[in-house]
């Protein structure tokens, strides 16, 4: 897409009376968005056109100094309204350029092209703008990767419930947490980093040449994270940043809605089914190939880069400015810990000289109780309060803060956390280490 209208082509002049992707018109960078101009698209056409005739020069055919010289002049002087004219009457997009340049280039007109197909053009602009767009992408991964180690790596001690099925399990630390993300984001890193490196030129290889794949590109998969945040968001746990002067609710003037996370995970769920597109298309293509590729690549590859562009610059942002409240998980651990360290008060009377079986049952009663003051009454787990308040239980009355110290119940996380970041996420970011400052710029 054109990202203004003095370049002409077929959206010129669309303005506000057509329609315009949101991820060009409100979402992505505007680096990612030149990538997938118009004017980059046919710029690169032309540096192309230049090569082949530099090649076929050196070759040996008769292409003269002055001939590539026109050539170079011309590689920005883009008659974007003539190009869409000619396209009009040939109905042929790549003819209709070799024309254009042909026009500025009347000394180099003849040999523009020569010996060349459209998929010379077509396909090896298409590669260049897969690396060029990877490159932008692959150092955003990465410093949302640093923004959540260096998360982590602060929490790493902190402990908060976890959850499976989203009912109350084990404790867990917020940093245990946050290293779950950051392991997907270190898998996309290594494999858009496999498939940038990966990519190969297709060559001037005739109308039947063979040609690279490249639909290991949208392996990456970027819902986990934001969904996590949203419902630590309803839980008053974790929120993502919330600028002094926004809306979180159009009626509802109290309400935080996370909206960047949402966004995310919205983009996210438009990104994996765009899979389907190339999987699909390479199922049809017929013999050395078909033509059925070229309308749907038009879409797909700009709209999967520009989608995943926008979030993660989206989640950079967010993890920029991760707010956490410990004293609301704290209040949560509290009233499940009880629960939790049941099994740690029967071993500890049992150490005491108590019988497993009768404090089991013991437990089991007060237990009921305290549930029932939760559940029935919508009261605060008294379940320690009961214990204390029973004799049979004095024995271990003043072990009791000890066996519900939260900091017990997490097991190796705070080591995990460090080992992992240390042995397997900081060596994977070094290479990136001179873009790691740079903030992220979050459009609407």
């Amino acid at each position: 897409m054109a990202a203004s209208g003095d370049r002409g082509g077929p959206l010129a002049g669309c303005g506000h009376d057509s329609y315009r992707s949101p991820l060009a018109s409100r979402y992505a960078s505007p680096e990612m968005c030149f990538v997938f101009s118009e004017r980059y698209k046919f710029r690169t056409w032309r540096q192309l056109w230049l090569w082949l005739a530099e090649a076929e020069q050196t070759l040996g055919l008769p292409i003269t100094d002055e001939q590539i010289q026109e050539m170079k002049s011309n590689l920005d002087n883009i008659d974007f309204k003539m190009a869409a004219e000619e396209e009009k009457q040939l109905r042929h997009d790549v003819m209709a350029h070799v024309h254009t340049f042909g026009h500025c280039c009347p000394k180099a007109a003849g040999i523009i092209h020569l010996g060349a197909t459209s998929c010379y053009v077509g396909d090896n602009t298409d590669l260049i703008i897969l690396r060029n767009a990877l490159d932008l992408l692959l150092p955003k991964l990465a410093r949302v990767i640093s923004r959540l180690a260096d998360f982590a790596k602060e929490r790493a001690d902190l402990p908060t419930l976890g959850f499976t099925h989203f009912q109350p399990a084990q404790l867990t630390t917020v940093g245990k947490r946050c290293c779950l993300w950051i392991q997907d984001l270190c898998m996309d890193l290594q494999n858009l980093n496999r498939v940038r490196d990966d990519l190969r030129f297709r060559g001037v290889k005739g109308t039947t040449g063979t040609q690279a794949s490249f639909l290991e590109l949208f392996e990456g998969d970027h819902q986990k994270i934001c969904t996590d945040i949203r419902l630590l968001a309803n839980l008053k746990e974790m929120e993502e940043p919330f600028e002094k002067q926004q809306i979180g609710s159009s009626a509802m003037a109290y309400k935080r809605n996370p909206m960047r996370s949402e966004r995310c995970c919205s983009l996210a769920r438009h990104l994996m089914t765009l899979i389907m597109d190339p999987l699909q298309t390479a199922s049809v293509q017929w013999f050395e190939r078909t033509l059925d590729d070229s309308a749907n690549r038009r879409i797909c590859l700009a709209e999967a880069f520009l989608t995943a562009d926008t979030i993660l610059n989206t989640l950079q942002n967010i993890s920029e400015g991760l707010v956490v409240y410990p004293k609301v998980i704290e209040r949560r651990i509290q009233q499940e810990l009880p629960f939790m360290a049941t099994e740690n008060i029967i071993m500890a009377m049992v150490k005491a000289g108590g019988n497993r079986q009768d404090c089991h049952e013991k437990i089991r009663v007060l237990s009921q109780q305290a549930a029932a003051v939760v559940k029935q009454e919508g009261g605060d787990n008294d379940l320690i309060e009961r214990i204390k308040a029973d004799a049979y239980f004095s024995p271990i009355h003043s072990q009791l803060d000890q066996v519900l110290d939260p900091s017990s119940f997490t097991g190796r996380a705070p080591q995990q956390v460090r080992r992992f970041l240390e042995e397997e996420v900081y060596p994977l970011l070094k290479p990136y280490e001179s873009v790691m400052k740079v903030k992220a710029e979050l459009h609407l």
